[in-house]
Order: C-alpha cells, then sequence, then structure tokens
C-alpha cells in the first residue's frame, strides 16, 4: 500500500542527471488526491474555477478534484469513454472520445460542438490526446486503442490508419500530418513551438518518442527523428512540456520500477524521475503558477509541486 514519505526530500523523486537538481524542490513530496479510478487519464487544469478534470475510461466519467476542498465529484457521465483533455485558447474543454470516436469541444454554456469525428469519409478510430497550438489549431492523435476492446470503447474494426491531425482554427478543415503511425498517443510542442514531439506507442522494437520539425508555416511537421527509445519495457505514454523544454512523460507497466514519471532534457537525456506505486497515464501542470504537476495513473491521481512551470497549450 502507497504511503506519502515521512521525510523531506521525498525519496520517490529520484535526480538521474544534475540538471534535473534546479526542478526539485526539497520540501515538496507526492501526494495522492484521490483513488477508485478505473484507469485515469488526459488531466487538465482549470485555474478560473481550481479545479482539475480528469478522465476515468472505463467507467465512462470524467471526474472533477477541487482544489480548495479536495473533494472529487463527477463532472460528466456518461463521458462517451472521454481519454485526453485540454484547454483551447479561449478556455475552452477539448476532449477526445474513445466511445464518441470524436474530438469534441465544450462551450461556455455547457453545450457540445464536434470538432472532428471522420477524415475524407470515414469515421476515426479513436481520438487519444490533444494539443492546442498559439494559433488556436488543434492537434491531436488517432490510434486504434478504444477499438479493440469494450472496457475502453468498443470492438470495431477501424476505417483509417493511425494519424496525427491538425485542425484549422479559421475554417475547420481536417489534414493529417503524420501517417500510419504505430501507436500515435502523447504530444506537445516545445516551448517555441519549433518542435513537435510524439509518443509512438506500438513501435518495435522499443517505443518511443520523436521529435518533429515544424514547418515555417506553422501547418505541418517534417524531419521525424528518434529522440526517446524507451527501451526494453519502458511505455511512454502522455506527455507535457515545461517552459525550459523538458518533456515530463507518463511511464510504466511494463515492470514496477518503471512506474511513474521520467522526466527529459530537450536533447533527449533522462535527468529526472517521479516514483509512483502504479503506472502514470498522462500528466499536466497546473495550480496558481502552473508549478503543479497533476499525475493521472491506473487507480488513481497524484501531484507533486516542482521548481518550474508548464508551458501553455498542454
Amino acid at each position: 500500500m502507497w504511503e506519502p514519505s515521512p521525510t523531506y526530500p521525498d525519496p520517490s523523486i529520484e535526480i538521474l542527471d544534475e540538471r534535473f537538481l534546479k526542478y526539485r524542490l526539497f520540501n515538496a513530496a507526492v501526494e495522492r488526491l484521490a483513488t477508485g479510478l478505473r484507469w485515469g487519464e488526459g488531466p487538465v487544469w482549470f485555474g478560473d474555477g481550481r479545479y482539475l478534470l480528469v478522465s476515468d475510461i472505463p467507467n465512462n466519467r470524467i471526474l472533477r478534484w477541487d482544489e480548495e476542498t479536495g473533494a472529487v465529484s463527477v463532472f460528466r457521465s456518461p463521458s462517451d469513454k472521454a481519454n485526453g483533455n485540454t484547454r483551447d485558447r479561449q478556455g475552452r474543454l477539448v476532449t477526445c472520445e474513445h466511445g464518441g470516436r470524436r474530438v469534441i469541444r465544450t462551450e461556455y454554456d455547457g453545450s457540445v460542438t464536434v470538432i472532428a469525428d471522420s477524415y475524407q469519409g470515414r469515421r476515426l478510430n479513436s481520438p487519444n490526446d490533444v494539443v492546442v497550438k498559439s494559433d488556436g489549431s488543434i492537434w491531436f492523435t488517432d490510434p486504434i486503442f478504444g477499438l479493440t476492446s469494450f472496457y475502453e470503447g468498443a470492438v470495431i474494426d477501424p476505417e483509417l490508419p493511425q494519424n496525427v491531425y491538425r485542425v484549422d482554427p479559421a475554417t475547420g478543415e481536417i489534414a493529417a500530418v503524420a501517417t500510419d503511425i504505430k501507436g500515435p498517443n502523447g504530444l506537445c510542442f516545445s516551448p517555441d513551438e519549433k518542435t513537435f514531439y510524439l509518443v509512438e506507442s506500438r513501435a518495435t522494437p522499443n517505443r518511443l518518442i520523436s521529435a518533429w520539425n515544424v514547418t515555417p508555416d506553422g501547418r505541418g511537421i517534417a524531419d521525424r527523428r528518434v529522440l526517446i527509445d524507451a527501451g526494453p519495457g519502458g511505455t511512454p505514454d502522455g506527455m507535457r512540456v515545461d517552459i525550459d523544454g523538458n518533456l515530463w512523460c507518463g511511464w510504466g507497466m511494463g515492470s514496477p520500477e518503471l512506474d511513474g514519471v521520467m522526466v527529459f532534457a530537450a536533447d533527449g537525456k533522462p535527468i529526472g524521475r517521479i516514483r509512483l506505486p502504479e503506472r502514470c497515464a498522462n500528466v499536466c501542470f497546473g495550480g496558481r503558477h502552473r508549478n503543479r504537476l497533476f499525475m493521472a495513473t491506473g487507480r488513481g491521481l497524484y501531484a507533486l509541486y516542482v521548481n518550474t512551470q508548464g508551458a501553455p497549450g498542454g
């Protein structure tokens, strides 16, 4: 059974490279905020309301954790097996749905707008994770994970390859920016938006995180390269980037000693690790100063204050 560290510094926060020293707060420890989920995913922070939303895919709901009270309540049920979440540059919730096989936006009045549910006349697979660029464009991954079981979606034959898509903010046009990816999963941009990062979670022989150059017009990506080879048993999932360009990646499931969050510098070198008692599926930064890392795991939700801030757009 997990217990919080009784002393500072928390031994579950590991320094793998001296570059990580500046990000660890000696008197901040991992906290468990919630339990009872079946598979936590897609955390997203709402600073204007001081709450966090997190998807619980198999339970077909999105939960809400309130910062002031610590209370956990149901934000949306059913959620159409919601997975990844983010906010657009107007503060609206953007959600990927396994069950609906679509990406939706929740408007200020609570109504729902469908952003994407098909491409070239064929249904999307099961949108997984999503980010919004500073130009307002919406980028999301579309693997088949939600089409392989009724636990997180439905058993359906895919109609499309596993692609990464961009939705134009002005026209709503959907374009495939990366095609035939082996399990496209977590995604994010570098702080200057010149580099695009993508988890390829079915790559062989090892799962990996690739880096791509964003094209000069900001509408596409090119020049793919392997930034991080996860190695045997490594399982990167969702990720976000901080203002210094470090990648904070949900990790684990291959073996218990890998469960938690891995932190990589922009050069792809591992610099830090946050050990958790279960696999971390996805992360986000939040809190008043975006200096609190929220970690959605298989059965729960954890948090850690760090000495950096999340970059906008995650």
